[in-house]
C-alpha cells in the first residue's frame, strides 16, 4: 500500500472516529459526571496533594504472592530487596548493599537500618527469609514467583537463612546468571502471615490462600512500599494514602513520596478511559494508537506532555490450546481441534496467513513494528531477523501449501476441510476492554477467512479472559497481549513445561483438579531445558547463543505467534514533575521522585 493511500485512509478512518466519538460521548458523558462528583466529594473531605490514575482490572486479593490481575497495587504497596530503574538496571532498595562469594553461589544482602511495616513493626532479615523459604519455596503456595528461584536440572530452590536481623545469606545449588535481578520479588510480613501459612482450611490448603481477600479492611493490610491502601470501593477506586513508615528521604532529608494520595480508578472500557482524560477527571493516560492523533492535537490547550518511551517490551500475539489433557473426564480441547493445533503445519500456515502490516498500519498507525521473538528488541539477547531467525510474512498461497501438505484439504465453497472431512473452525478469544485487540480480532477473522477457516471471535469479560489463561483452561484460541522481556529469566514460568504461566499446555494448578493425559512436546522441552541452562552459564557470548536457539525454535513451532511490537506512549499532566515514562518499567516506576507543581 503506498503512502498516499494509508494517508487517505487514515484520515478517513480519522474523521470517522472523531464522529464516533462524538456519539459515545453522549452515553460516556453521564459516567463521567457521576465519577466527577464522586472525587469532588473524597476532595472535599479530605484536601491533600493527590493524582488520579485509571486502572483496567478490579482487584481478586490484595495478598502480593497471589497477585496476577491486579498487578499494579503491588507499586504502591510493596518492595523488594533491590529494584530496577527505568533503564533496567538494577538498584538497591530494602537491601542497602550485597557481598558475592567468587563462585556466584553464596550471596548476603544487608538490608537497611530502621525498615519498618506500615503498622510500625520493624522490618528485619526475619521477614526476608520468611518470604523466600515460606511463601516463595512453598509447593503448597502457588505463586508466580516461584519459577523464578528453581534453579538448575534438578530444579532446586535456593537456602536461605538469617545471620542477623540485617543481614541474610542465600546459598544456590549452582551459579544462576540471573539471580541478583530476581530479588526484587515483594517482601511479606512475617507477624501477619506466619500463622495462616502453618493453619490448613478444610481442603487442607494454607489458609495464606484466603487471606487478605478484596473483603479485608484497608487498615489490616501492611505493607513496605510508598503507599498503603487507605480504601476500596469496588468497581469505583482503590485510593493509596502516603505511607508514613516508609523509608526514603531526599538529599535534604523530607520523608518520600512526595504526593500524599493516589486515586485508581477502576475504568475497564479504555473509551472511557479517554473520555475521563479529556474532561481532566484523570492525571494519566496510555496512549492507545486509534487515540494518537487526538490527543496530539490537545496537547497544548489540555495541559499534559505524551511520552514516547520507544518500543514497548509487550507484543501483541495469539496462542493455540496445545493440551491434551482432560479434566474430571473431559478434554480440555476438543480431540478434533487439538490434532489442528498440535500439528506445527497448521500453526505455521496460520502465521503465514495473518497480514500483520496490514495490523501495523491499519491499527497501530504505524507506530511500531513487527514483533519476530519473546526477546525484546531493548534486550542484548534478542536476535535480529538478519541473523537467519524464521520469520512469517504474509503470504496466503505458502500458508495453503502447507495446510495441503498437512493432509488438509478444500471443497467447492473454498472451506479447508480436515483429513477427515471435518470442516475447520474454532473461537478466538480475546479481552474484551482492550478495543486494539478487538480491532486486531475483526482483521484476524478476515484474514483467515481468505484461508478458508471460520473464526468464531468471542472478546470476553476480563476477569473471563485471565480466569480462562489460568484457571478452567477451556479455550481454544487467545489474542491476547504478551511481555517480551528485556531478561529472559523474567518470563522463564512462560516457557517451563511445569511452570504456572506455561499458558499454551497448561500444568495442573496446585490444589484444583489434576490435568491428566497431558503430553509435552520435545520442542517445548528443549525450549524450557535452554532457559534453565541459560541460567547457570556466566559466559556472555555463550548465553547469547543459548537464548538465540531458544528464539529459532519459539518461531519454528510458534507456540505464541507474535503480531506487533507498538511504541509505549502516556499521556500525564504537566502539573505532575519528574516523570521518567519508561517501555522497560512504565511510568511510574519512580513514584517517591514525583512532584506536583500546584495545588490539588
Amino acid at each position: 500500500m503506498s503512502y498516499l493511500k494509508v494517508l487517505k485512509n487514515h484520515k478517513i478512518s480519522t474523521l470517522i472516529r472523531h464522529r464516533w466519538l462524538v456519539i459515545l460521548l453522549v452515553f460516556v458523558s453521564a459516567i463521567a459526571i457521576i465519577i466527577s462528583n464522586q472525587i469532588n466529594l473524597i476532595n472535599q473531605a479530605a484536601p491533600v496533594s493527590q493524582i488520579i490514575l485509571p486502572v483496567p482490572t478490579e482487584p481478586t486479593t490484595f495478598n502480593p504472592a497471589l497477585i496476577i490481575e491486579s498487578a499494579y497495587t503491588l507499586l504502591f504497596n510493596y518492595e523488594g530487596l533491590v529494584k530496577e530503574n527505568g533503564q533496567g538496571e538494577i538498584e538497591p532498595c530494602l537491601a542497602q548493599s550485597w557481598q558475592t562469594s567468587p563462585d556466584k553461589k553464596q550471596f548476603i544482602f544487608t538490608l537497611r537500618k530502621g525498615l519498618k511495616w506500615s503498622d510500625g513493626k520493624p522490618l528485619t532479615a526475619e521477614d526476608v527469609v520468611f518470604t523466600y523459604n515460606e511463601i516463595y519455596a512453598n509447593p503448597a503456595i502457588p505463586t508466580y514467583a516461584k519459577d523464578l528461584f528453581l534453579i538448575g536440572k534438578n530444579r532446586t530452590f535456593p537456602k536461605v537463612r538469617k545471620l542477623d536481623d540485617l543481614r541474610v545469606e542465600f546459598t544456590l545449588p549452582e551459579a544462576f546468571a540471573p539471580f541478583i535481578r530476581a530479588t526484587r520479588l515483594e517482601i511479606l510480613p512475617a507477624h501477619i502471615f506466619r500463622e495462616s501459612v502453618k493453619q490448613k482450611d478444610k481442603e487442607g490448603r494454607p489458609k495464606f490462600l484466603s487471606t487478605w481477600g478484596t473483603d479485608t479492611p484497608p487498615e489490616k493490610i501492611i505493607v513496605n512500599g510508598p503507599y498503603t491502601i487507605e480504601s476500596y470501593a469496588p468497581s469505583q477506586r482503590i485510593i493509596f494514602r502516603k505511607n508514613p513508615y516508609y523509608w526514603r528521604k531526599d538529599a535534604q532529608g523530607n520523608s518520600q513520596p512526595y504526593i500524599e494520595r493516589i486515586i485508581a480508578q477502576i475504568i475497564p472500557n479504555q473509551d472511557t478511559t479517554l473520555m475521563q482524560f479529556r474532561s481532566g477527571g484523570l492525571d494519566y493516560i496510555n496512549v492507545n494508537t486509534n487515540y494518537f492523533s487526538l490527543l496530539k492535537h490537545e496537547e497544548g490547550k489540555g495541559k499534559f506532555t505524551i511520552y514516547n518511551g520507544g518500543l514497548s517490551i509487550g507484543s501483541s500475539a495469539i496462542t493455540f490450546n496445545l493440551n491434551k489433557g482432560s479434566r474430571n473426564g473431559k478434554p480440555l480441547v476438543d480431540p478434533i481441534k487439538s490434532q489442528w493445533f498440535n500439528q506445527t503445519e497448521f500453526r505455521q500456515a496460520i502465521a503465514y496467513s495473518i497480514n500483520r502490516q496490514q495490523i501495523l498500519n491499519n491499527i497501530y498507525r504505524g507506530l511500531g513494528q513487527l514483533q519476530n521473538s519473546p526477546i525484546a528488541i531493548q534486550s542484548k539477547y534478542h536476535l535480529p531477523i538478519e541473523s537467519g531467525l524464521k520469520v512469517y510474512e504474509y503470504n496466503l498461497q505458502k500458508a495453503k501449501e502447507l495446510l495441503l501438505k498437512a493432509g488438509f484439504k478444500y471443497n467447492n465453497q473454498g472451506q479447508l476441510l480436515d483429513d477427515k472431512g471435518n470442516i475447520v473452525r474454532f473461537i478466538l478469544t480475546t479481552n474484551a476492554s482492550n478495543n486494539i485487540l478487538q480491532s486486531m480480532g475483526v482483521i484476524i477473522k478476515e484474514n483467515l477467512r481468505d484461508l478458508g477457516i471460520t473464526i468464531d471471535f468471542n472478546p470476553v469479560a476480563t476477569n473471563i479472559f485471565i480466569n480462562k489463561l489460568t484457571q478452567t483452561f477451556d479455550w481454544e484460541c487467545q489474542l491476547l497481549d504478551v511481555a517480551v522481556g528485556q531478561e529472559p529469566n523474567d518470563w522463564a514460568n512462560v516457557w517451563f513445561p511445569d511452570a504456572g504461566w506455561h499458558f499454551f499446555n497448561s500444568p495442573s494448578p496446585p490444589g484444583q483438579t489434576p490435568i491428566t493425559g497431558r503430553e509435552i512436546a520435545a520442542w517445548e522441552q528443549k525450549i524450557g531445558d535452554l532457559y534453565m541452562q541459560a541460567t547457570s552459564e556466566a559466559d556472555e557470548t555463550k548465553r547469547k547463543a543459548i537464548y538465540a536457539e531458544t528464539q529459532h525454535l519459539t518461531q519454528e513451532y510458534l507456540p505464541f505467534i507474535y503480531l506487533v511490537n507498538p511504541l509505549s506512549m502516556v499521556a500525564v499532566r504537566n502539573r505532575i514533575q519528574g516523570i521518567e515514562h519508561s517501555a522497560l518499567i512504565g511510568t511510574f516506576w519512580n513514584f517517591y521522585d514525583l512532584k506536583l507543581i500546584e495545588p490539588n
